[in-house]
């Protein structure tokens, strides 16, 4: 999320299939035509979400999105995905609330709900052909807190560690641990992405300890480096940790 319109793309492949449209001997992404995968934050002002869970909420949304039938194959969405993940990775998170959240939920896309947080994710759209519900909309003035101190992260999931040498707004981080569990995913083999999926995609979301995140960045695990277009200087800013404990995962009883 940036509030130019130009969010970091994840730059780090380390554990990556050779398949990955995430390496960069696949494309030149820069000269690619250039895609953004949008998504949107419903924030009413009497009931905002907690900022934990819209952290969460927004990465389940990006890998709902990645593993959709119509973002694979043959899908409807297909294509665009395609586009999308040939050029950089940018994600712009926006907020809506009243009549605004209604109309972006006409719109053809994929709505995430948490334990406070909904979040709403498109198709990619490119980068200046934004849909005009969608555009009109604010990136900024998505700051959340959360109202009670954030249970610890579950160690039998996924973990987004954030740096915690950083200061995000709320915004910000959602694109960035979206971009980390995007990274997690395309670390995993199709069995491991199956029993995720089917699980509900638990994940959890937390700022790593100093000493934590010093040991976590060198780990060689999927790092997010952002390229420090807005709001934070480039450099490390989310590490995802414990993708492969997806296999051992119970299947969700909401499916």
């Amino acid at each position: 999320m940036s509030s130019n319109d130009t969010p970091a793309a994840p730059s780090e492949t380390a554990g990556l299939p050779a398949d990955s449209p995430f390496r960069p001997e696949r494309t030149n992404r820069d000269e690619a035509q250039q895609y953004v995968l949008p998504l949107v934050v419903h924030i009413e002002k009497a009931a905002p979400p907690a900022r934990t869970d819209a952290l969460r909420t927004a990465a389940r949304a990006v890998l709902v999105m990645l593993s959709d039938e119509r973002s694979v194959g043959e899908g409807e969405w297909a294509q665009a995905m395609r586009d999308w993940q040939d050029a950089r990775i940018r994600k712009v998170v926006r907020r809506a609330r009243g009549a605004e959240w209604r109309k972006a939920c006409a719109l053809p896309g994929i709505t995430v709900t948490g334990e406070s947080a909904e979040v709403r994710v498109f198709p990619p759209v490119p980068l200046d052909g934004w849909p005009k519900e969608l555009a009109k909309l604010q990136v900024s003035g998505t700051e959340l807190d959360d109202p009670e101190p954030p249970a610890a992260p579950d160690p039998a999931g996924p973990v987004l560690w954030l740096n915690p040498e950083l200061d995000m707004s709320a915004g910000k981080e959602m694109a960035q641990v979206g971009h980390g569990a995007q990274l997690a995913w395309w670390d995993l083999s199709e069995q491991e992405r199956t029993a995720w999926r089917e699980a509900g995609f638990p994940l959890s979301v937390a700022t790593a300890a100093a000493d934590r995140w010093r040991e976590l960045a060198v780990s060689g695990l999927p790092v997010v480096e952002d390229a420090g277009f807005t709001e934070i200087a480039p450099g490390k800013t989310v590490v995802a940790e414990g993708a492969h404990r997806v296999g051992s995962l119970p299947a969700s009883p909401r499916r």
